[in-house]
């Protein structure tokens, strides 16, 4: 369980309440307007971005001050994060290893991983040579094979079109299932939502709701979500 407790970020002039319990094994969508600190939060759960007051906490263990590496998360944007001088496979093994000094049964499992994503035969490839969904499909690779426990997603699909944006959105949610991680996705589109989500964080107005069941949640919104809905 993750467990945010009191939570106050700042950036600049911008300010966000959170006050948060994550169970595992769910998919948890983030939503809310433009602005209103959903990757802020994301960024706070990740530590990239510190805590003003409060405590984060992970399966009981305080993760407050642990640099991100430390933590039991690991971190999509919308960017994908690819670096353009290296390979595909060298681009995944870095979520093995920095120094990509490889060994044997490693480098086999960064080929597994990208076999499961649908990239095994693009493993030699560099990223600008890769359509927008593939360079998803490696990032997620990367994602897969550091097997952390937590799995945030800051958009990483936005500038998909809405058929791979499903295709993707069905892989993220087979590779959390298979696993067992909890998966915390930023989105603003409420077909997300319905696709993948087990419960919904609202995000608005300097705060971070608790999240609620996103069945119960997108049949009958609070008035603050159903004016974003539209």
């Amino acid at each position: 369980m993750l467990r945010l407790e009191n939570g106050l970020i700042i950036q600049g002039s911008f300010r966000l309440h959170a006050d948060l319990t994550i169970e595992p094994h769910l998919n948890y969508a983030v939503i809310g307007p433009s602005g209103a600190g959903k990757s802020t939060l994301l960024s706070a759960l990740g530590g990239f971005v510190a805590l003003e007051q409060g405590r984060l906490s992970w399966q009981g263990r305080d993760i407050t001050d642990a640099a991100p590496g430390a933590r039991p998360v690991t971190m999509l944007f919308q960017d994908n994060n690819l670096f353009p001088h290296l390979s595909v496979l060298q681009n995944v093994g870095l979520g093995v290893r920095p120094d990509l000094r490889l060994s044997a049964e490693e480098k086999a499992k960064v080929e597994h991983a990208l076999i499961r994503v649908g990239l095994g035969d693009m493993a030699s490839r560099r990223p600008g040579s890769l359509s927008g969904g593939q360079q998803s499909r490696a990032a997620l690779a990367r994602v897969l094979v550091q097997a952390r426990p937590l799995v945030l997603l800051d958009e990483p699909f936005a500038a998909l079109g809405p058929a791979l944006r499903n295709e993707m959105l069905d892989l993220v949610q087979a590779l959390v299932s298979e696993t067992e991680a909890t998966l915390i996705m930023v989105t603003h589109a409420p077909e997300d939502i319905r696709r993948i989500a087990d419960e919904v964080i609202f995000v608005e107005g300097g705060k971070a709701h608790p999240p609620a069941p996103a069945a119960t949640l997108m049949e009958n919104p609070p008035p603050e979500l159903r004016a974003y809905l539209g």
